[in-house]
C-alpha cells in the first residue's frame, strides 16, 4: 500500500527487502526500534509505517518533505 501511495504521488523510492538481504531486518529494528514493515524514510526522517505515511499525506505533509 505504501508503494501504491508513493507511485500515485509520482514519488521515487528505493525498496529494501529485509527478507531478501541478510542482516537487513536486524539493521532496521536497531535503527527504527520497530519490527513491522514497511518502515519508511524520507531522506533522514523516519516517517514510520504505512499508517504514518498515509496520515502525513492526509495532512499534505508529503509535499513539504519531498
Amino acid at each position: 500500500m505504501a508503494k501504491r501511495l508513493l507511485d500515485r504521488k509520482g514519488l521515487a523510492y528505493t525498496e529494501i527487502n529485509v527478507d531478501a538481504k541478510p542482516g537487513a531486518r536486524e539493521d532496521m529494528v536497531l535503527k527504527t526500534k520497530r519490527r513491522t514493515v514497511p518502515q519508511i524514510y524520507i531522506g533522514d526522517l523516519h516517517v514510520g509505517g504505512f499508517d504514518d505515511l498515509y496520515a502525513l499525506d492526509q495532512k499534505n505533509g508529503l509535499a513539504h518533505l519531498t
